[in-house]
């Protein structure tokens, strides 16, 4: 049987001065039939590339579907006279939403099911469920086709019956205490939160009175509510400047008050107890974030006292509010840490963990009196954990930590924090994790993992799927890169703006290192990213092609030039305080100089996959098709290439459990029958 046609466009590639053509520019129109037509091709291509590894998916689907627990729950969170917990029934994609009122012993209430919600969909993603203060009424928003356009609507707990009103394009959205005020936010043209609308249940939508608009394209619209429920706050965000608005949730018809305004480069974010604002900041360049706290009826960042100190080493990322406790999340060398702060004493001590990274946060906190702290627990080696912490005794309790099933031994494996030195002399960390008896001698294959971007530190986290790699002699492995987050703030801008190649430098350095010191060869070195780690598969092989056996880019946002020389595209504005401008000069010849579109050129190239969303509206589809219609045109190797586009998702793949576990099979099904011939 001959080989459908890899789909070839030929056009010009034209560039006059400052101002570039898009070659493929008719790509991005996907109400154009051709266009499908162009995706479905390649999706044909894609088939028929891997059809020969369709055994070997299969067979990792049921390997990785054999180590879920597929029928599980969740542990039950206490929020005032109910229990909340979430729960998955074998062959079923989502979640099951449950309450028990007094007691755990007491009748189950499912009040909200998204397999029934999801029944006629093949998308279904949620991005609200939050019920009133008195547990009667439930708002939740819905999308349906991965554009994150969602749609609110809600639910009478107690009479099992939605209200009339249905409101589209909302981003979020919170509760006032009178149990009928709902505070939400909407999208523009762009996908941008930018307002926020008051709603009295069970009026019209139409009726629903706008009190915070921001026209300001660089800033996000975020509406959130304190922990001690007395506050609710509208965050304005750029990616490097913020501004809040608060208001009392008894006086829900007032108007919001502006805390401080916006000054470009201060970062501010407001919690509140006992009369008093506690404020998470970067103040005064303090990078890395302090807590400071004042009264609530002085003027802005006046009276303040400092809760927590800045340190250099490690940045502060958030906080969770207690009576009598501050918990506070950090990032530092790699790995997500909880401090607790005792308001008594104005002590604060760092919770100890066994290992030397992993991932811990706060989950499932919603009572401010309570003197236990829920935690998160996780890394290469660790299942996702909860923990309860006694902030009083200092004690730590296992509550649950899920199941590995199919004969999974964490003694079979071991993980390790290396140190690369980079070029520059910078100190990079990777997270390691090994099968035993892995051999340093040029013979093992590596899956290597880099991001990058947005200060995201990706610390390590524990995957079902990853043991299908490591079970066939594969070392899995994060490069914790410039230009993400794992050693604070400061890494974070070594990698962004007029450093960002730093990130890619970064990343050829390790891989260089890890060949070096036998890990693996070029041959047998998987690399992968998404979205800008997407970016950053793109401009690592234009670097260095000779480097990688195979490459995954997942969503990737390869066309930065173009992308962000557009303003009515979503993100772009916002995503300057990321890139840079190309508007003004010098970022545009810095952009161009990396951007992964731009510079493909004639040379050889190794086997790549790559995948996109027909209504990703992060990173348009039409990047990695233009993307992979040019590698096709240049590329100099016979090597494969293949693009597959789902076309009914978005960014982040497919939503149902079972079918995101399909997607990363036929993955690592290209991974292994290019490294291993499987």
């Amino acid at each position: 049987m001959d080989p459908p046609v890899a789909p070839r466009i030929e056009k010009k590639i034209e560039a006059f001065g400052d101002i570039r053509v898009d070659h493929y520019d008719w790509l991005k129109d996907k109400q154009n039939p051709e266009v499908i037509r162009y995706l479905e091709a390649e999706n044909d291509y894609a088939d028929f590339i891997l059809k020969n590894t369709r055994k070997l998916q299969k067979k990792l689907y049921r390997e990785m579907i054999g180590r879920i627990q597929e029928t599980d729950m969740s542990v039950p969170v206490k929020h005032d006279d109910y229990f909340y917990y979430s729960r998955t029934e074998k062959g079923k994609q989502y979640s099951i939403y449950c309450r028990k009122k007094g007691s755990l012993d007491h009748k189950e209430e499912i009040y909200f099911d998204a397999n029934t919600q999801a029944e006629h969909s093949d998308f279904y993603s949620l991005g609200l469920l939050s019920v009133s203060s008195n547990h009667q009424i439930l708002a939740y928003a819905e999308d349906r086709n991965g554009s994150e356009v969602y749609t609110l609507r809600f639910k009478n707990l107690e009479k099992d019956s939605l209200y009339p009103e249905v409101i589209d394009s909302v981003a979020g959205g919170v509760w006032a205490n009178d149990n009928k005020t709902f505070f939400y936010s909407t999208i523009d043209y762009t996908y941008r939160p930018w307002r926020v609308y008051r709603h009295v249940l069970g009026t019209p939508a139409s009726e629903d009175v706008l009190v915070y608009e921001d026209p300001d394209m660089a800033y996000y619209v975020d509406v959130d509510r304190s922990k001690d429920r007395q506050y609710i706050f509208i965050t304005s965000a750029s990616k490097i400047t913020t501004e809040v608005h608060y208001l009392k949730t008894s006086d829900p018809e007032k108007d919001f008050t502006l805390f401080a305004p916006r000054e470009k480069g201060k970062e501010y974010s407001l919690e509140h107890r006992d009369g008093f604002f506690y404020i998470l900041t970067n103040l005064n360049d303090q990078k890395n974030f302090i807590i400071l706290r004042q009264p609530v009826s002085a003027p802005a960042f006046t009276q303040t006292v400092t809760v927590y100190e800045h340190n250099p080493e490690v940045k502060i990322t958030g906080l969770d509010m207690f009576e009598d406790y501050l918990a506070v999340y950090k990032t530092g060398n790699a790995r997500a840490m909880i401090d607790v702060y005792t308001f008594g004493d104005k002590e604060a001590h760092t919770i100890s963990f066994p290992e030397e990274t992993y991932t811990a946060r706060g989950t499932g906190n919603p009572e401010y009196t309570s003197d236990v702290l829920r935690i998160y627990y996780t890394s290469l080696l660790t299942p996702e954990t909860v923990y309860e912490y006694n902030m009083k005794t200092r004690e730590l309790s296992l509550l649950k930590q899920k199941e590995v099933r199919g004969g999974w031994d964490r003694h079979d494996y071991t993980t390790d924090l290396l140190w690369v030195t980079a070029r520059d002399g910078a100190k990079i960390p990777v997270s390691m994790l090994y099968p035993k008896g892995f051999k340093k001698d040029g013979t093992q294959p590596v899956f290597l993992y880099g991001y990058g971007a947005y200060g995201i530190a990706m610390t390590p986290y524990f995957s079902y799927a990853r043991w299908s790699l490591v079970d066939r002699g594969f070392a899995y492995a994060v490069a914790h890169i410039r230009g993400g987050g794992a050693k604070g703030e400061y890494w974070y801008e070594d990698g962004k703006w007029l450093k960002k190649k730093n990130t890619f430098t970064d990343f050829i350095d390790v891989v260089e290192y890890l060949i070096q010191e036998g890990y693996t060869t070029p041959e047998k070195l998987a690399i992968g990213g998404g979205s800008a780690g997407g970016l950053l598969m793109g401009a690592v092989v234009n670097m260095r092609p000779d480097l990688f056996g195979v490459v995954v880019a997942s969503v990737p946002f390869v066309d930065v030039l173009n992308t962000m020389s557009d303003p009515d595209l979503p993100l772009t504005v916002t995503e300057y305080d990321e890139w840079g401008n190309p508007g003004i000069e010098t970022y545009y010849r810095y952009i161009k100089s990396y951007c992964p579109y731009t510079n493909v050129k004639a040379q050889d190239y190794p086997p790549m996959m790559i995948t996109a969303g027909l209504n990703d509206p992060r990173v348009s589809y039409a990047e990695p098709a233009k993307w992979t219609a040019k590698l096709r045109a240049l590329k100099t190797d016979h090597h494969p290439l293949i693009l597959r586009t789902n076309m009914g998702a978005g960014h982040g793949g497919a939503s149902g459990r079972y079918d995101a576990y399909k997607e990363i099979a036929e993955e690592y099904g290209f991974v292994l029958g290019i490294i291993k011939g499987e």
